[in-house]
């Protein structure tokens, strides 16, 4: 059976681990953790949810070494609060770490007061966790020492590219130690990384961990077609039907998440928002209340399926399919997560089809539900018309068009005229076959 002690991990890293209650790595945690020990660069590809934080996190504290007084290590993350939750998972590590083995971590985030971090850098960290820009401010200011470090790690880097962060990581990556092991993790690797990377590493290790191991088998994904009906309501009624412990609903705009949230706000719901738009003390006030369960219901942007923990989410809702299909795995990637049970609840229109078919084949299950008279029940499957062979004359009028909706009340020898221009079509048919 596969435990962190094949590893070989230090005792006080294995007693943290304990500690904090992991038992069993997860298969990205398996495959990143040796590679990083041994000094290599590795390029990640995972979905939310893998564990992918603590596979470069407990190799990285492993190798820090306490006597130094100096940055070690440098991990950029493109959100505030993908830092925080870094910063949070290394500091929970560190605190099981005996005293003597401790590591000097920070923190460094936009939004906050760059000057007051200047006045405390008089001792460099060991181990620097932030966003990119702040971090490049902080090294331009000669406040932060870099040099000497010689991992960086890059996490959610098509994230990076997508907020126009990689110049940022650049020019800190530039100031640091000419041996550098580079550690990228992304959900899929965008053309536009590539230069980066061919900078910066010479062969790196290629792991990608494929999103159908890494789906949770207790995670159940719903269908809810529209059908002309208010969205809003919609939601509103699925949530009632729930009655979820937290549930996020995810929109695909800032304005379309605004828009929502004020709408179940008129509802008589509790609701709490997450996107881009919100100043950064508003998003920090945010998730500092969705944490200590002020909300019920959390409106958001895929800015928040972008790795953040928001513990105890038992249901996701799609208000819309993201156009990136990558991001439904994100969302859905919220709930069932340590050996807990959840809905991903889609509500779509006869415009999103092909984006279900696609979903279909990425290896996902949708179950066929709808909500009548403010109760659930199952219907068929949107498939199930279009699977269906129909062999009646019907059909075979309506396959050739212009008379079907005529069949009934109709004049006599209508259908024998009706059945006199199919075999027209048909034999018409037949002679282009042939041809």
């Amino acid at each position: 059976m596969s435990s962190f002690t094949l590893f070989k991990l230090p005792d006080h890293v294995l007693e943290a681990v304990e500690k904090v209650g992991f038992k069993e790595p997860t298969v990205i945690q398996e495959r990143v953790i040796p590679s990083v020990l041994s000094g290599k660069s590795i390029i990640g590809q995972s979905q939310t949810g893998t564990g992918k934080t603590h596979s470069f996190l407990l190799p990285i504290m492993t190798r820090i070494q306490v006597e130094e007084s100096a940055v070690q290590a440098v991990i950029t993350a493109p959100t505030r609060e993908l830092a925080s939750q870094i910063y949070k998972a290394a500091t929970e590590l560190n605190e099981k770490f005996p005293e003597d083995k401790q590591i000097h971590i920070k923190s460094y985030v936009g939004g906050t007061d760059k000057q007051r971090s200047i006045d405390k850098l008089t001792v460099q960290p060991q181990l620097v966790i932030g966003t990119p820009g702040r971090i490049k401010d902080l090294i331009e200011e000669n406040a932060l020492v870099v040099y000497s470090a010689n991992t960086l790690v890059v996490d959610e880097a098509d994230l990076m590219i997508d907020l126009g962060f990689m110049e940022d990581v650049d020019k800190v990556a530039a100031r640091m130690a000419p041996e550098l092991q580079m550690l990228v993790f992304s959900a899929t690797i965008p053309e536009k990384l590539q230069p980066f990377l061919k900078k910066y590493m010479n062969n790196p290790k290629h792991i990608h961990v494929d999103p159908k191991k890494a789906s949770v088998d207790k995670l159940q994904h719903i269908l809810v077609p529209v059908r002309h009906r208010d969205k809003a309501k919609l939601v509103k009624e699925i949530l009632a039907l729930q009655n979820p412990f937290l549930a996020l609903v995810f929109a695909n705009t800032k304005q379309n998440a605004d828009e929502l949230a004020d709408s179940l706000l008129e509802k008589g719901l509790q609701v709490g928002r997450l996107h881009g738009n919100l100043p950064a003390r508003e998003r920090k006030r945010v998730m500092k209340e969705i944490n200590s369960l002020k909300y019920q219901y959390v409106v958001a942007t895929d800015l928040a399926a972008r790795g953040i923990d928001i513990e105890g989410v038992s249901h996701v809702i799609n208000y819309e399919i993201p156009q990136d299909l990558d991001f439904y795995i994100h969302r859905a990637g919220r709930t069932a997560r340590a050996g807990m049970s959840g809905l991903a609840i889609t509500l779509f229109e006869e415009k999103d089809e092909e984006a279900l078919r696609k979903l279909e084949a990425m290896g996902i299950t949708f179950l066929n539900r709808d909500v009548v008279k403010g109760e659930w029940v199952e219907i068929d499957d949107r498939n199930k018309r279009k699977k269906r062979k129909d062999t009646s004359k019907a059909g075979e009028v309506k396959k050739y068009g212009k008379f079907s909706k005529h069949l009934r009340k109709v004049k006599p020898g209508y259908k024998k005229k009706v059945k006199a221009e199919v075999e027209k079509i048909k034999k018409r048919e037949r002679r282009l076959k042939k041809k």
